[in-house]
């Protein structure tokens, strides 16, 4: 699968927010603020995940499609909800 620049974008960004509570902690920042700041992060972690299962699933079911095989698009959304459920 190719990665888009969008997914990578949200990565980074999750990146720099991780080291930003590295920074809070080092300044010992309030832990409510931290907490906040780490939800933040869990959220954005979990956007991404739901991105990049659901561009890849569109992009394997119209390969699937294409095939006329309409027995792998089921296996295929199963794939994709086992993914989700298992990121949570």
């Amino acid at each position: 699968m190719i990665y888009d620049d969008d997914v990578k974008k949200r990565l980074r960004r999750i990146e720099g927010q991780a080291r930003g509570v590295l920074r809070m902690m080092d300044e010992e920042k309030d832990c409510k603020e931290v907490v906040s700041q780490l939800s933040a992060i869990r959220s954005a972690v979990d956007r991404s995940i739901t991105y990049i299962v659901t561009h890849n699933l569109e992009a394997c079911l119209r390969e699937e499609l294409a095939k006329g095989d309409n027995a792998s698009t089921k296996k295929l959304l199963e794939e994709a909800m086992n993914l989700m459920v298992r990121s949570k």
